[in-house]
């Protein structure tokens, strides 16, 4: 079949379980240091305290901060402002396909409740017939999915999501409370999990796509 669930267990997590080290290290310097981002991974490269390859770039921090993945709000960012403010110009018509993800309630912000996930698209870099994974993150326990869908559409990622709901029946409301995702083309039609579920889908910001 095409579509194939994966759990974090066989091996292949998202760059974000994979770091979670790193993350966990920079939210413990932010809150307890005053750092920046910058400041963070600039301090762990410099002093050995990580290699490399286990850390991800500021760019890729601000984005998790966006998806609600870090214990960091955007409020707390007053460099957040005046970074890559030509490209934000140029992006920041783009529109909100959905909820706003400033709407989620501060009890899916706490990881308090079960039920409340990450939802992101991996893509293969090597060749045009690599796997295009849909990827989803529980915010409370980190429980992680990956499907193999055919590619990048939204009737691609919409086929993925009737699929699971089907697999998970009567318990799909207890289980997907709300997903938040980027507001990239391929998630256009997520939204209307709205109208067949109690599921509430949240859109990051358009500049963070």
């Amino acid at each position: 079949s095409t579509y194939e669930l994966h759990r974090s267990e066989c091996g292949r997590k998202s760059l974000f379980l994979r770091r979670h080290k790193f993350i966990d290290y920079v939210s413990h310097c932010f809150h307890n240091q005053g750092w920046s981002l910058d400041a963070c991974v600039g301090y762990a490269l410099d002093k050995g305290i990580f290699q490399k390859d286990q850390v991800v770039s500021t760019k890729t921090l601000y984005n998790y901060v966006d998806l609600g993945l870090m214990d960091i709000k955007n409020g707390d960012l007053p460099e957040k402002v005046k970074r890559n403010t030509k490209t934000r110009r140029a992006r920041v018509n783009k529109r909100i396909l959905g909820r706003s993800i400033d709407e989620r309630s501060p009890r899916i912000e706490s990881r308090k409740d079960f039920g409340h996930w990450e939802c992101d698209l991996v893509l293969g870099h090597k060749t045009k017939d690599d796997d295009v994974l849909l990827t989803l993150c529980e915010r409370k326990t980190r429980q992680f999915f990956m499907i193999k869908i055919e590619d990048k559409t939204s009737a691609s990622v919409m086929k993925a999501f009737d699929k699971l709901r089907e697999y998970y029946g009567s318990k799909w409301n207890q289980i997907f409370k709300s997903i938040t995702t980027d507001n990239g083309s391929e998630f256009a039609d997520l939204s209307d999990l709205e109208q067949v579920s109690k599921t509430l889908v949240y859109y990051a910001h358009p500049y963070t796509s």
